[in-house]
């Protein structure tokens, strides 16, 4: 069994800083790609950034140059260092990873319970 624990969201002032972390666990043989997606409430769950193994970064246009994305393969975490945070990037955030569990050889998309990050004065 595989599970993603996120930790990290709170509420900050537009302009402020929050770093989202998120660790897997369970019985896991190899994690790809890893990563951040937000979501509204009735709305789609949208990529804000991604890292590969090899620490390759993908971002959304709306974060670039604020937001960070990290890993540790050897704890199997990823950090989401987010700056200059703007009202518009309240969301429920979900951490993401792509792995293939002990004892099989089939990659699966897995996901976080989610953390709220709101953004306001």
């Amino acid at each position: 069994q595989v599970q993603l624990v996120e930790s990290g969201g709170g509420l900050v002032q537009p302009g402020g800083s929050l770093r989202l972390s998120c660790a897997a666990s369970g019985n896991i043989f190899i994690i790809y790609d890893m990563g951040w997606y937000r979501q509204l409430p009735g709305e789609q769950r949208d990529l804000v950034a991604t890292i590969t193994k090899e620490h390759t970064t993908t971002y959304a246009d709306s974060v670039k140059d604020r937001f960070t994305i990290d890993r540790d393969n050897g704890k199997n975490t990823v950090d989401l260092r987010m700056d200059s945070l703007e009202p518009e990037d309240t969301a429920i955030y979900f951490c993401y990873a792509r792995i293939t569990p002990l004892g099989t050889d089939v990659a699966s998309d897995y996901w976080g319970q989610g953390t709220q990050v709101t953004v306001a004065s």
